[in-house]
């Protein structure tokens, strides 16, 4: 299978000369990845489902501005960053802080009927993304960009527009924020880890 072993640059450079077809290589290589980016921007499977259509229609018409300085997933997360900025305006959600009671009361209704139902089949990987998305947006964002993106702290640097070391920083203490998200919300499951 001669298209699974090209790299992205390569594949890029024979959709651009072409062969338009090749760009299902580079979908079925990130799907995956810009879904879960767009989910957790969202947070509806729906509106995320459409978005990430959107976004590789986006970077296919945009392929030949990407101009390999940086990884192809890099430049596309740009994409869906803006593909999602752009949406969520349009919704004009209504955002609320952690710190409003009503919201504290959400949580724990959330929390104890997620475990009396679900509790035994939550898996730690799922149980970590419930705590990624009551971060706040910037610290979800490094976190997921750092851990699911696998990106480097230069590359998040530049897609936050950040010096490294700045996302060094921020990085250690989204850590340590989710860390304390798991031992609040799911103190019990986390004994259970040990």
């Amino acid at each position: 299978m001669l298209q699974a072993s090209l790299t992205d640059t390569e594949v890029i450079a024979r959709v651009l000369q072409g062969e338009q077809t090749l760009f299902a290589v580079l979908v079925e290589k990130y799907q995956q990845y810009v879904f879960t980016l767009v989910l957790r921007f969202t947070d509806n499977r729906e509106d995320a489902e459409e978005i990430s259509q959107d976004v590789f229609i986006k970077a296919y018409r945009g392929l030949a501005d990407f101009r390999g300085e940086a990884k192809f997933s890099t430049w596309l997360y740009t994409i869906v960053r803006t593909s999602c900025l752009t949406f969520l305006r349009k919704q004009q959600p209504n955002i609320t802080s952690l710190d409003n009671e009503r919201t504290h009361v959400q949580l724990e209704n959330h929390e104890s009927n997620f475990k009396a139902d679900t509790i035994e089949t939550k898996s730690r990987h799922a149980m970590v993304n419930e705590a990624i998305r009551l971060l706040s947006p910037d610290d979800s964002q490094i976190i997921t960009l750092f851990y699911k993106g696998e990106q480097t702290l230069e590359e998040i640097g530049r897609i936050m527009g950040l010096d490294p070391n700045t996302v060094k920083v921020k990085l250690h203490r989204a850590r340590r924020r989710l860390k304390d998200k798991l031992e609040k919300h799911y103190s019990e499951e986390v004994q259970n880890l040990r």
